[in-house]
């Protein structure tokens, strides 16, 4: 064997134990206190600031994931990935889920605060209007078609769900409805819709302002209840 082919043989064994102890340190190791701070909160730390990282570069208006950008993005090691990920379509699901349980969260506050049924659908319009309004990168994530992830289009599908689910729930009793295919259609019409519309006013497609597209949308949600003319 040449020289030059034994180096090379040389790199790559050396290049691929270097990746295998980077994914198999944090396996096998306990988190160490480290200045007064609590191992395993330091991991915790760590997997908010690359679920961060990971919303800022999949929210862009050019969206690329790497495990290479968005730990320089996070500003921590590679090796500290796999503390927390087993790979990137791990990390995009955590960001996903991230963003949608905590608009899903508040959003339902919103709702149960209110006292009537309009006021009930405008603060729910409202939470999520202005949630995407303040960071455009959790409307790029749900609704961007520049995102076409196998992984993101299951997450899609699934909160999809979750939100037909949630409308169905509230606007039971509101749309007179019972738990049957029409109510299932209704909800499902809604927030497919909504999502769309959203999508469209974060591309400037649909040019309205924040609280135009609040009263305008809830009162699409609020037609299905009204008396037949």
């Amino acid at each position: 064997m040449s020289e030059t082919l034994k180096c090379r043989d040389v790199k790559q064994r050396r290049d691929f134990n270097q990746h295998r102890d980077a994914k198999m340190v944090f396996m096998n190791d306990q988190p160490r206190s480290y200045g007064g701070v609590d191992g395993a909160l330091r991991v915790a730390q760590r997997r908010e600031t690359l679920i961060e990282a990971g919303l800022e570069l999949m929210g862009s208006t050019e969206p690329e994931l790497t495990v290479r950008g968005v730990c320089k993005q996070a500003g921590v090691a590679a090796r500290y990935f796999y503390e927390s990920f087993t790979d990137r379509d791990a990390l995009m699901s955590a960001v996903y889920d991230t963003v949608i349980t905590d608009i899903a969260v508040s959003t339902q506050a919103a709702v149960d605060a209110a006292e009537t049924e309009r006021g009930k659908a405008l603060a729910g319009i409202a939470n999520i209007v202005r949630t995407i309004a303040n960071d455009p990168r959790r409307g790029r994530l749900l609704f961007s078609s520049a995102l076409t992830s196998p992984v993101l289009a299951e997450k899609r599908q699934a909160s999809t769900t979750i939100f037909v689910g949630l409308l169905a729930a509230n606007a039971k009793t509101f749309y007179r409805l019972n738990d049957s295919g029409h109510l299932t259609l209704t909800a499902t019409f809604l927030v497919g819709g909504l999502a769309q519309t959203l999508s469209a006013w974060l591309d400037g497609y649909i040019d309205v302002t924040e609280e135009e597209l609040v009263a305008e949308c809830a009162a699409i949600l609020l037609a299905p209840a009204l008396p037949p003319s």
